[in-house]
């Protein structure tokens, strides 16, 4: 059984930023997406660099990324604060990745070796072996078997943006349960992923993996309009 957890995809340099500042970056943007900062909260570099116990030029090189990446919100005479992670942002990111991951998948299949086919099925084993009984374990996995099919894409910038958006979506969707439905469709699109990968038919993988994306980021706002609408009721 794998004991697989998630790592970015090879050759996927942190942030060029200075050890401290890619290493803060890292710690407050995983605060944000889990929800330890709360959506709006200010973001006090003074403050930042208190709790971390470092100065604050790798603060603000740190939230200087996470504002490039949309989640933290920068305005003159405002300082910092926590972009919220609401529908919008979910589907934002999602549509970006029905964009740039059947691109991806097309390169691979027309690369990919009998080992890297026979390491897909290895994983998809495994996740229906865990069918969903643990879902942290699902997620690694899941993620481990697009990781194989995009870490060595010669465009890096383009697996880099995948894996910090799904990174996001990742958090968000571990909130709420998969619905059976969707966790028969989820199953049912690797294995049908699997075969084209292995019939040579990237433009049918390609439109699958699109397919995929898109139904895994709108099962991800359905949950989270579900669970508004039992806050507001």
């Amino acid at each position: 059984m794998s004991d697989f957890k998630a790592q970015p995809p090879a050759g996927i340099e942190p942030t060029g930023a200075s050890q401290q500042g890619d290493s803060l970056y890292q710690l407050i943007r995983d605060d944000i997406i889990s929800g330890r900062l709360s959506p709006n909260e200010r973001l006090v570099v003074a403050d930042l660099a208190q709790r971390h116990n470092t100065s604050t030029n790798p603060v603000r090189e740190a939230l200087q990324l996470l504002r490039g990446e949309g989640f933290v919100v920068i305005s003159p005479n405002r300082g910092a604060r926590v972009r919220p992670i609401d529908q919008n942002f979910v589907r934002d990111i999602y549509e970006i990745g029905v964009l740039i991951e059947p691109a991806l998948t097309r390169w691979f299949v027309g690369m990919a070796t009998l080992e890297d086919i026979a390491e897909l099925e290895k994983v998809q084993a495994e996740i229906e072996e865990n069918n969903f009984a643990d879902p942290m374990r699902h997620s690694e996995l899941d993620t481990r078997f697009h990781t194989i099919m995009y870490e060595r894409h010669y465009n890096q910038h383009a697996a880099e943006l995948w894996w910090k958006h799904r990174e996001v979506l990742r958090a968000v969707s571990r909130r709420y349960n998969f619905t059976l439905a969707r966790r028969a469709q989820v199953l049912r699109e690797h294995r049908q992923l699997i075969q084209f990968i292995k019939d040579g038919e990237a433009d049918k993988a390609a439109a699958l993996v699109a397919q995929h994306v898109e139904g895994s980021g709108r099962h991800v706002l359905e949950q989270m309009r579900a669970a508004e609408a039992a806050r507001a009721g």
